[in-house]
This record gives C-alpha cells, structure tokens and sequence, in this order.
C-alpha cells in the first residue's frame, strides 16, 4: 500500500466530521446508537477514565442526531454500521452540546459568572448552528444573549427546537468536572461551594431540575458523560431520572480499543510492526469495565501516543508513556491524607490489585471513606477490574504506564510527609549509568540511601518495610530508560522484588538485574543473618527458574537496609 493510501491516525483529536472528512481512521463504535436508542429509559449516565474517547464519542452521537447534519449524513456515516443500519431517529433532533470543564472553581461568585456563562454561550451556539433550519431564528438568539436565568436560556433552546416540531437531545460532556476541581482544592471552602452549588436551591441543582422538567414536553432523550459518578446522589431528586449504564456489561467495549480494533488501527494507519519494539499489551491493554466484558480494552489516547510515535520518530520511541494520561496528583492529596487510604494506596502498588468492590454512586460526605477509596481509584482508570470473587472484585493495575504513575504518587506521599527528600537528577542518571554499564550498583544506592531512606520522616518509619522502599527504589530506577523496571514480577518460584529488564533502546546494555528487598529495623539487628540467608535463598529459585536458568547475562542482588542510614549488598 502506498504512503498516501494510509489513513491519518487521530491522536489529540475528538472532532467527528474532521475525522471523517480528513481521512482519519475512526474505529467504527457507531453500532452503539442502535443500543442506546433501545434503552428503555432515555435520559443515559455514563463514566470512563480521562483521554479514553469520550468527547469523540459524544461528537459522533451529535453529528448522528442533528437535524441540521442530515445533508451530511451519507458523507459522515455511509462507510460505518449505522449508515448501513440507520435508526429513525437519525438527524431529527435539535442537538444542545454542554462542556463544563474550565468553569471557575475559586469562588462561590466566579463559578456562578462561569456556569452561567457557559449555559448561555452553549445554548447561543445551538441556535447559531442551526440558523438555516429555524426561520425566526434571530428573535431566539436577541432574547437569550439579554437573559440571566440559566432555566429562561434552556427554555430558549427549547422553544427553538418545538417551532420547527423537533425535540432537544441534550449532550452534557464532562458533567463532573468542576465538582472534581472543587473537591481536589481538599479545603473546606471547596466543600462549602459543592454544597451551596449542588445541594439546596444550588445553581446546578437547578439546571438539572429545568432538565427533568423539559423531559417532560421539549427533551427527547440526554446523555452525560464524566469521570466519576459523584454527583448523582448529592443532586437526588434534582434528576433522578438517569440510567446509568457505566457498569453494565454490554457497553464495556463502548469506549477503549480491542485487540482486533488496534490491529486495524495499525494497518488503516500504515504502523510498520517491525517497528513496534515493546510489549504493546504490557504497556497499554488492560481495561475492564465489567467482569463479563467480552474483551479487555486500550486506553484509546495512550495508544494513538504510542502509534504517533512510532510513525513520527526516528530511532525508536523514547518517550512510550504519554504525560497528558497523569492524573493529578492533588486530586489525590486530601484523599490520601486518610491513613487507612494511604495503606490501601501502598497494598495496591506493592501487590498491583486489591479485593473490593466497586459503588455505583456516592456522595461527596462519603468521598473520604476508605470503603469508596478503591471506587474512586477505579473511575479514575487507576484500577480495573480483574476477576469477581462472591459479591465483591479484585481490582488490579491495568498495565505497566499506569503502574509508574503509583510510584510517582509514592514519592510525592512521602515528599509531602518529609520536605527534606532530595532529588538529584544528574547524580540519579549517574548512578543508574555505572548500574548499567559497568555492573555497580553501589553509586544508585547511595544515592538512594543519602537522599530518599535516611529522609524519610517518623509517620513513614514507623510501619517501614520492604514495600515501602522498594516502591521509593521503583520510582528512581524508573526515571532512566536504561531498563524497564519490574515489581512482583511472577517466576514460577515466586514473585521477585524488581527484576531491571535492559531497555528496548539499548539491548546492548550487558546485563539485567533481579534484586531482592529487605529491611532491618535498627533495633532488630540480629534478624540481619536471616535476612541475607532468606534473600540468598529466593535468588537461588529466580536463578534456576525456567525464565532465567542458564542466563549468563543476568545478575542477581540482595540489598539489605539497615534502619534508615545504612545497608549492605551481596551479589550471588
């Protein structure tokens, strides 16, 4: 196939026409309309991690629906299913498009300025999208840009849509997303206006009161979309009219890319495979969303970052995790600050899964509860779902991307506890370089001991163990790309601490590690010998195990930590 043949692949990109009509390949998800319209209930809730195709999916349901797209439709949707398959609903509706991510969250007053802003400023570019099907389309448009009241603005829209006899669908994108900047702010001012906003006689609380009322006459179905389902008990009978399909098997693949959509996606988009140089499902695949999901999925946005750079750099791709997937960490802060919270956090990166259960909905005054702690890990695309035991899940990682974003957390818990963690990027780079290429180990764990283990505060001593220090190890090794470092990776004889596989940008590095952890409290220091003996003694299984036996290539390493200033190695 010749260059030019080859489709554009989409990353960064959520616009549905300019898809389609700039010959992007779109993983056709269109199939999904006819489910959707056979719903019983119309007004339909649904949750899934940030960059995993949320926005393009609305665009596409908003080009579908539009009465004002219908001279499109063949051009947009006559190569995909439900141009095949069109439902008599297709581009019959007035399409009202809400985003609420951006509004002003530092004040009670500015969200009110922003909120309100927003819903006119939406409801005037519904009515401008569609001046050429609504004859007196002025008149609407005057009387909304002189009007204050966000219910008068919505009735507006409506009106609009009844004089040429449509209905309204109302798309709410990122339905959560200041109630998720005000809750990270973690103060109880942040609380006080999610409180005023929501609850009571709060502005949102209104808007979607005016919602479930227009339900009634002008409103043919809505749809939200968000990250979380946070809001839907602190609006209660504010709109407790949606079905929330979030969790319902059926729609697990809904969002995210199979294994077959991504081979597709590499042959439209012409990816050479003989380029593809790591473990694409070590690094993306992992996503479900219910236990009996037919198949699991790839965070869409990480995968089109990985493709892009596999078509776009010269020389292999160095940069394999995308930075715009970190959540961020102060959305995380106040919620950690739970000791309890801060030990699940620890459990899970130390053993990546924990059994729990996943909460459809909960509300703010429960946000902090360590029982919804894992539920919040798990819309946050921090956890997925592994495997059901009984009435409750196991919960794991999803894959190794997500697995460095914990052990960044860990540091920044730990950096938060102690303000005298030290970061030395050159001498970091140093030690990890003398590990690698001439076989020392001693430079990095130096490094380690002066500048992260013997500034760890009280609070983090106290219950200090191996898990502990090896995720702090985790993180460091991490930052160089010598090697992939690995936790808890499974060997037929066990679990090893940190295998260092040498990098997919360096197989000439000479050696690979496998390190085992183990810490002595300084009090304790006659259990030291059976530590070297038990460390000793598990690298022997790794040694001879099926993964490593006859490997000369491989070094194995017992690092002893001795209190929080000293430790020892002893190569086997």
């Amino acid at each position: 196939m010749e260059a030019n043949k080859y489709k554009r692949l989409p990353y960064g990109n959520s616009n549905f026409e300019r898809l389609i009509e700039e010959n992007y390949a779109y993983v056709d998800k269109t199939h999904f309309i006819e489910m959707l319209e056979k719903e019983n209930n119309t007004y339909l809730f649904f949750t899934r991690p940030r960059k995993f195709g949320k926005s393009l999916f609305f665009s596409m349901l908003s080009h579908y629906y539009d009465i004002n797209r219908a001279g499109k439709f063949e051009q947009l949707f006559g190569d995909l299913y439900i141009g095949k398959h069109p439902t008599p609903k297709h581009n019959s509706m007035v399409v009202l498009n809400l985003d609420f991510s951006g509004l002003d969250t530092t004040s009670e007053q500015g969200f009110q300025l922003s909120f309100t802003g927003n819903i006119r400023q939406s409801v005037l570019i519904c009515l401008e999208r569609h001046k050429d099907c609504i004859p007196n389309i002025r008149e609407f448009f005057q009387e909304c840009k002189g009007q204050e009241s966000i219910a008068e603005m919505l009735n507006i829209a409506f009106r609009a849509a009844e004089s040429i006899g449509c209905k309204v669908f109302v798309i709410i994108d990122e339905y959560d997303h200041f109630a998720n900047d005000l809750i990270a702010l973690g103060t109880s001012s942040g609380d006080n206006v999610y409180r005023k906003i929501i609850r009571a006689n709060g502005l949102v609380r209104d808007f979607y009161e005016t919602l479930k009322t227009g339900s009634k006459t002008f409103i043919d179905r809505i749809m939200l979309t968000g990250i979380m389902p946070i809001m839907l008990d602190d609006l209660t009978s504010g709109f407790n009219i949606s079905n929330n399909l979030s969790l319902k098997s059926q729609y697990n693949e809904m969002l995210g890319f199979t294994k077959e959509e991504v081979e597709w996606l590499m042959e439209m988009g012409g990816v050479d495979k003989s380029l593809i140089d790591i473990d694409i499902d070590f690094y993306y695949n992992g996503y479900l969303f219910h236990e009996k999901g037919k198949h699991r999925v790839y965070n869409p946005s990480m995968m089109l970052y990985y493709f892009d750079m596999v078509t776009t750099t010269e020389g292999g791709t160095k940069y394999i995790i995308d930075d715009n997937l970190k959540t961020d960490y102060g959305r995380l802060r106040t919620l950690i600050a739970n000791g309890t919270n801060s030990e699940q956090l620890l459990e899970i990166t130390e053993n990546n899964r924990i059994l729990s259960t996943v909460h459809p909905k909960f509300s703010i005054d429960e946000l902090h509860n360590s029982e919804n702690f894992t539920s919040l890990m798990y819309y946050l695309g921090l956890l997925t779902i592994e495997k059901a035991e009984y009435e409750h899940v196991w919960l794991k990682i999803p894959n190794y991307s997500i697995r460095t974003i914990y052990w960044e957390y860990i540091l920044k818990l730990s950096r938060d506890r102690s303000k005298d963690i030290m970061i030395d990027n050159a001498r970091q780079m140093r030690g990890m370089s003398d590990l690698a290429l001439k076989g020392d180990p001693k430079p990095f764990l130096d490094y380690m001991s002066e500048n992260f283990i013997s500034k760890l505060s009280n609070r983090d001593l106290e219950n200090c163990d191996e898990k502990y220090l090896k995720v702090l190890l985790l993180y460091s090794l991490n930052q160089s790309r010598l090697f992939t470092p690995i936790s808890e990776m499974e060997i037929s004889t066990g679990y090893a601490d940190i295998y260092l596989k040498r990098s997919h940008l360096y197989p000439d590095i000479p050696w690979e590690w496998i390190w085992e952890i183990k810490y002595v409290k300084k009090s304790n220091v006659k259990s030291i010998e059976a530590k070297r003996d038990e460390a000793h003694a598990q690298l022997e299984k790794y040694r001879n195990s099926h993964l490593f036996a006859g490997r000369p290539d491989v070094r194995y390493l017992s690092v002893i930590f001795i209190g929080k200033d000293k430790y020892e190695i002893i190569e086997n």
